[in-house]
């Protein structure tokens, strides 16, 4: 019995180690991906190694993301002296695994619980697109999504007990995810919003919890949002205006899980709206039915409220605030729990069916649904691996075939860094980009947005321009428009870009 108990969960090790493996054949070919973002992180892990700080590659502190992954890439690179983008991916792959082995774990604790289920939910999880996506990259959420597990896993047993001491090691969790994704204030709201509902607590002992919770989760935030306001200017980088709408934002919103049920992209247009809607209202009626049945202890539960919080503030922040589209990569940590909150209910549907054959026409039904579903999702995973991997092209990004076969970017991985006069700044489209292969310091061009900012850039008397052709930034200046205010000088010419250097005197803008 004893042996038993200890092997209870060997399938969850095995899908463990399935989701390991797919994490390596998608990097098997290039190495794990790199994204700009990757770039800055990357740095300021290379930073910290080398001098016991976290600036990024043109100096300055990491301000646009939180401090925790980048600290995180670099003791682990102090420790194995290896540098980031090699471990990347075997880091991934233990990311992952440990994903999968955490989920199956909280499965095995659901009520009801059920091994074939555990078993469906693990196959659609590893080969979700938008999450094999992220844990092919060297993204900050790949160690973000596996903190919103812990952090379930911590806070149910608060709510089991209401001992304080699992609040404040919820609450520590909470803490560390904000300084690893901003977006990890939704873990506090998750929590603060259940404790609000928590009918258990005497109402004095819940307003000592919320403040003591509250408190010890937005502190690191507010350290680093302190620490970013001291010596940048601001809290959280440059940030502008949204220009899309929250009826916009709401449609893309629905596309991403339009595009996870295998939704070819021509139905978005009559099924993303809709079912956006119904996903977000949903969980809306499924919160208030667990909280009328005082049922705010499970998981699914906790899955369902986490999901909501989330997916609700990356829709009205997105309508507020402009950055990247609505897209797989920034609702992937609400995959797992919004899976669990639509299909957990089957569990409780079969238990309450008395008639064997029912049931059993029931489950059957579920399975088949779940298989299409899997069978689904596989083939645009062996679709992107053909394409990607099996073509040798590798992960989108600065280590695909189309880079490590540019004659520009190879230029400046063997560049003479003394063609540059060192008190001279370098600007770049791409300054991220410059830094990977050559690593030089560059300075971004102003966004169009920021006139002050462009105004200034048209003042500077002397500088160099790393120009890469083939990657048009519709929201920076482009090279036609510096052209028409600067004559440029151009040290080197490729298909792919150029080199320029300006010096003379500032003319007079049209």
């Amino acid at each position: 019995m004893q042996i038993s108990e200890k092997l209870k969960n060997y399938d969850t090790l095995l899908f463990s180690a399935i989701a390991a493996l797919a994490v390596y054949l998608f990097c098997s070919y290039s190495g794990i991906g790199i994204s700009p973002d990757s770039i800055m992180y990357t740095s300021a892990a290379r930073s910290f190694v080398a001098n016991g700080t976290l600036l990024t590659f043109n100096h300055i502190p990491i301000v646009d993301f939180p401090v925790f992954y980048p600290l995180f890439l670099g003791v682990i690179s102090f420790i194995t002296r290896t540098d980031p983008v090699v471990f990347g991916a075997v880091l991934n792959m233990v990311l992952f695994a440990a994903l999968i082995y955490t989920s199956g774990w909280i499965m095995s604790r659901f009520v009801p619980s059920s091994r074939i289920y555990k078993w469906l939910v693990l196959a659609a999880i590893i080969l979700n697109p938008g999450l094999l996506q992220v844990y092919s990259y060297l993204w900050s959420e790949t160690l973000f999504i596996l903190e919103v597990l812990f952090f379930m896993v911590v806070f149910r047993k608060y709510l089991l007990t209401h001992a304080g001491k699992w609040l404040v090691f919820a609450a520590l969790i909470a803490a560390v995810a904000c300084i690893t994704r901003y977006a990890a204030v939704t873990i506090v709201g998750t929590g603060g919003l259940l404790l609000l509902l928590d009918r258990t607590l005497p109402i004095r002992k819940k307003i000592g919890h919320i403040l003591l919770y509250g408190f010890i989760c937005i502190s690191l935030l507010v350290a680093n949002l302190t620490f970013n306001a001291l010596h940048t200017g601001t809290v959280t980088g440059p940030r502008e205006p949204s220009i899309t709408s929250f009826g916009k934002n709401l449609f893309y919103f629905g596309s991403v899980f339009c595009e996870w049920m295998g939704m070819t992209p021509n139905m978005y247009t009559s099924f993303a709206l809709p079912l956006a809607i119904i996903i977000l209202a949903g969980f809306i009626v499924a919160l208030v039915f667990n909280y009328t049945r005082r049922r705010l202890d499970s998981f699914e539960n906790l899955a369902i409220t986490f999901a909501l919080v989330y997916g609700l503030f990356i829709v009205l922040s997105s309508t507020f605030s402009r950055y990247e589209r609505i897209n797989p990569r920034l609702l992937s940590p609400m995959y797992i729990p919004a899976l669990w909150g639509y299909t957990s209910w089957g569990l409780l549907l079969l238990k309450r069916i008395s008639v064997k054959r029912v049931r059993m026409a029931v489950a059957a039904l579920f399975i088949v649904m779940m298989m299409g579903y899997i069978t689904k999702i596989y083939l645009i995973d062996k679709k992107r691996y053909d394409e990607q991997i099996a073509d040798e092209y590798g992960n989108p990004g600065y280590t695909d075939n189309e880079w490590m076969e540019s004659e520009f970017a190879n230029y400046l991985k063997h560049i003479d860094k003394r063609i540059f006069d060192p008190k001279v700044t370098i600007y770049s489209d791409a300054h991220e980009a410059v830094y990977f292969f050559s690593g030089l310091s560059s300075y971004l061009v102003p966004h169009k947005f920021f006139k002050k900012d462009v105004a200034r850039f048209y003042q500077i008397k002397r500088f160099y321009l790393i120009w890469f052709n083939n990657l048009e930034n519709s929201e920076l200046i482009n090279i036609k428009d510096i052209q028409k205010v600067k004559k440029l000088k151009v040290i080197k010419q490729f298909d792919e870009g150029a080199i320029y250097e300006y010096e003379g005197e500032i003319p007079t803008a049209k």
